[in-house]
């Protein structure tokens, strides 16, 4: 199996759309109750549906992984450039990831971060 496509909430789905593309996602679908986008690398693609209300609770999260640490903060700076607000700039976790949080214009939680060899193969990975 391969995880290829993600669906978020969104309120209006226009400015979620465009949110997306400012991160450099190709749109592929449009509509005015949902929009599809295609990730800057790779298959995987990430759609806005339009709900009429956002759903409470927890929510997923997506991650967007850069390929050094130097091209997170380089990225976050030109995302800031653009206007986009981050909630935390690039911190090294003690997971071993680099991770920079914001949110889209639904509050979904997005991350931009750099794991290199941590992400599959951690010191403490079980097999």
């Amino acid at each position: 199996m391969q995880l290829n496509q993600i669906t978020l909430p969104a309120l209006d789905v226009e400015t979620a759309r465009d949110f997306y593309i400012k991160l450099g996602f190709t749109l592929i679908v449009d509509g005015d109750q949902y929009a599809r986008l295609q990730a800057p690398k790779g298959g995987t693609t990430l759609s806005v549906q339009k709900v009429e209300c956002l759903p409470q609770g927890p929510c997923p999260k997506i991650y967007l992984e850069c390929q050094s640490a130097a091209a997170l903060d380089q990225r976050v700076k030109a995302f800031a450039a653009k206007g986009i607000k981050f909630d935390t700039l690039p911190t090294d976790q003690r997971w071993l990831w680099r991770e920079a949080w914001l949110r889209d214009p639904a509050g979904n939680k997005v991350c931009l971060y750099y794991a290199g060899e941590n992400r599959l193969n951690p010191p403490w990975r079980v097999a």
